[in-house]
């Protein structure tokens, strides 16, 4: 009798073809993913969710006049809109930076590639605190730029420059980051199309590779401005801690924390909780997006 051979792929249904085969390690008994869930939960109640919600009831302790008096506080409004100017100007810089090493490095070969990869990891592996000591290496008094910079009047430390300085160091990665993996996943072949076709550098940024990369874009510009509102070593090195001129709002619940304002510093700590949450929400909408982004790429391939 002859042997019957197994039916081949191509005789499956499309659907059963195309099902993912599931891992042998993912066949975990119940009670091991149960446990598993349980331990991940409590971890996450333990460090998350109980210090995030002791964040908003030291905030709203002794009531929302007091919680709303504190945020408007002369020194607070100040710090806030300090903080929002930095990241104001912060992150369309290193949006423009990510943009234009990703590009290199994504699509390009040349020397020095592998070392430009490792600064834009720098900010990564460097303390922020050593982050600020170098610009006050470069333009303290003692600096290599101070002498220069005092007989012409310019003041980088203990001001605003020294703080988007500061803030641009330690955040620059961000964009860069999200942007070379999905450049170089995606390849060159469709800007090289538009390029033939006869499109100009910049509409085949415009039309081709911006659609492409816009939420990952996104995501990269969402994190860098999370990071950069909520710094605080590297600021607090070169911004000299005067208040209403060069705290910004990390530094502001430092500040009314050491001086016993607990309500006060919980209310003002608790704008910084905030944008974390929206930062959060935002993220995992940008990833659910990305993900069927990928998913079609992926269609179009096969």
């Amino acid at each position: 009798m002859a042997a019957i051979a197994p039916p081949s792929s191509s005789a499956l249904p499309v659907s059963l073809a195309r099902a993912p085969r599931v891992p042998a390690a993912t066949l975990e008994p119940t009670w091991v993913r149960t446990l598993l869930i349980i331990v991940a939960l409590a971890f996450l109640t333990l460090f998350l969710f109980v210090p995030l919600a002791s964040v908003f009831a030291e905030a709203l302790k002794k009531g929302w006049d007091a919680y709303i008096a504190a945020i408007l506080e002369e020194d607070a409004v100040s710090a806030i809109k300090l903080t929002l100017l930095t990241a104001a100007i912060a992150v369309p810089l290193n949006l423009v930076f990510g943009v234009a090493a990703s590009w290199c490095i994504a699509k390009f070969d040349f020397r020095g590639k592998s070392i430009l990869l490792t600064l834009i990891d720098l900010p990564f592996s460097v303390s922020p605190v050593i982050s600020g000591l170098i610009y006050v290496l470069l333009f303290g008094a003692q600096g290599w730029f101070g002498g220069w910079l005092q007989e012409h009047n310019i003041k980088i430390l203990f001001a605003v420059p020294g703080i988007v300085l500061a803030t641009i160091f330690v955040t620059f990665p961000f964009v860069a980051r999200e942007l070379i993996p999905l450049m170089q996943s995606q390849g060159s072949e469709e800007e090289e199309a538009a390029l033939v076709l006869g499109a100009s550098g910049w509409k085949t940024f415009w039309h081709v590779t911006l659609p492409n990369i816009k939420w990952g874009l996104l995501y990269g510009v969402i994190l860098c401005n999370a990071r950069a509102m909520g710094e605080f070593g590297a600021v607090s090195v070169v911004s000299g801690h005067i208040r209403g001129q060069t705290n910004t709002i990390p530094l502001q619940v430092e500040i009314l924390y050491n001086e016993y304002q607990f309500s006060a510093a919980f209310a003002v700590a608790s704008l910084l909780a905030m944008l974390a949450l929206v930062t959060l929400a935002l993220k995992s909408f940008i990833e659910w997006r990305l993900r069927d982004t990928h998913e079609q790429f992926q269609e179009q391939g096969s």
